[in-house]
């Protein structure tokens, strides 16, 4: 089989042809607008396809530099650095910990499932902790950590594997399964956004987008990302293990909030943009680095075992999450991000509210939670829930 290798280059212009796909594709087919289903993920998950069906008939295997979908996802988390101002904070601040609380509760219920039916189909319950909040909530970079540790230290063969392959599956079914959730709560309920009355910055994006506001916007974005890497420096070197976007993050935010103080504007509508076309070209290229063959290697069990995940997302984010944080439409976009993090990965959760907010309107307390959630606490809770069940296994 021919194995070609795409350089950082390649991978980039080949994730925008991937990305332009997705956004014919939803375009074109209605069901995909109507349940606000990303078009990065639509494009990605018809690539993907293609892939498989190439790598199965024996024709060709691709391989992808991943340097510069690093990139776009630390510009992407910048750019929601600088929505996250004190006046908002004041206003969301319970609902993080309420949000943290749910995250952690889901880790605990992923993990009690997969080890449980695990047992119950007679493998190693220990197995089952690669097809809960290992690779469900942890994704890929958990994935990666913990499944080496449980096969040399815990003798689980096939550890490694099979979280890698769930966290593929988690991927695609948290962006698929957030859209129609949201979609329905806000139809059902008929929920508006209420940016403009919580007098958040929506004026600030009332004057058109031009050339000289990108270029103060891609300013602002670079001095944050080069200050965020001896934030990140800090934290490791205290011991501290975050993801690596977490100090752009951080210091966006900063950056925010003193010049709010400083009642000075920022461009935060090219901000946006920007932070928009980095999650749509980290996602497409995301999306087309997965190899679907690895779930079709899958046993029945695991199958199963990831079905019945699907289904206890479903029944948890939409009746426990959208119920907790408040049943209004900020609810809505946090219960579809829900998804997207408790099955994939963060940047999933904002690509499923920015496909609800492109039809329904901002939802900015959402915007400010999630990422808060996702990025800074969740991971760190996850490693803990994970160690406690290992040991308890």
């Amino acid at each position: 089989m021919l194995t070609l290798e795409l350089d950082m280059y390649q991978a980039c212009a080949l994730g925008a042809l991937v990305y332009c796909l997705g956004r014919l594709l939803v375009q074109k087919l209605p069901f995909l607008s109507k349940y606000c289903i990303p078009a990065p993920v639509a494009g990605g998950v018809v690539f993907a396809f293609a892939h498989l069906a190439l790598y199965a008939t024996g024709v060709l295997e691709l391989s992808f530099d991943t340097t510069l979908q690093s990139v776009f996802m630390t510009i992407f988390f910048c750019s929601v650095g600088f929505t996250a101002c004190f006046r908002l904070l004041k206003k969301g601040g319970v609902q993080v910990f309420m949000f943290l609380a749910l995250a952690v509760g889901i880790c605990i219920v992923q993990d009690a499932v997969g080890s449980g039916l695990a047992a119950a189909f007679g493998l190693n319950p220990l197995l089952g902790l690669c097809m809960g909040s290992m690779p469900l909530v942890g994704g890929h970079g958990t994935s990666g950590s913990f499944g080496p540790l449980l096969e040399q230290e815990y003798a689980v063969v096939g550890a490694t594997t099979v979280a890698l392959a769930s966290a593929t599956y988690g991927l695609v079914s948290g962006s698929m399964m957030g859209g129609p959730i949201a979609r329905a709560r806000v139809e059902k309920h008929h929920l508006k956004s209420t940016a403009a009355e919580e007098g958040n910055a929506v004026d600030e994006v009332a004057s058109p987008i031009d050339g000289q506001k990108f270029t103060t916007a891609a300013v602002f974005l670079a001095v944050a990302i080069g200050v965020g890497t001896f934030i990140f420096a800090f934290f490791k070197s205290i011991g501290l293990t975050f993801p690596t976007y977490i100090g752009a993050m951080l210091a966006a935010a900063a950056i925010r909030n003193i010049w709010d103080v400083q009642h000075k504007d920022l461009p935060m509508e090219e901000v946006d943009a920007l932070g928009g076309l980095s999650l749509n070209l980290f996602l497409a290229m995301a999306m087309m680095s997965l190899k679907l063959w690895q779930l079709a290697a899958l046993a029945l069990p695991m199958i199963v075992i990831l079905l019945v995940q699907t289904v206890v997302m479903f029944l948890y984010a939409n009746f426990l999450v959208f119920n907790i944080m408040g049943r209004d439409y900020e609810a809505a976009a946090m219960t579809t991000a829900f998804c997207g993090f408790g099955m994939g990965a963060t940047p999933n959760a904002m690509a499923n509210m920015r496909a609800l907010v492109e039809r329904y309107g901002p939802a900015p307390r959402a915007f400010f939670i999630v990422p808060l959630v996702g990025s800074l606490f969740v991971d760190f809770f996850n490693s803990m829930v994970l160690t406690t069940f290992m040991n308890l296994l």
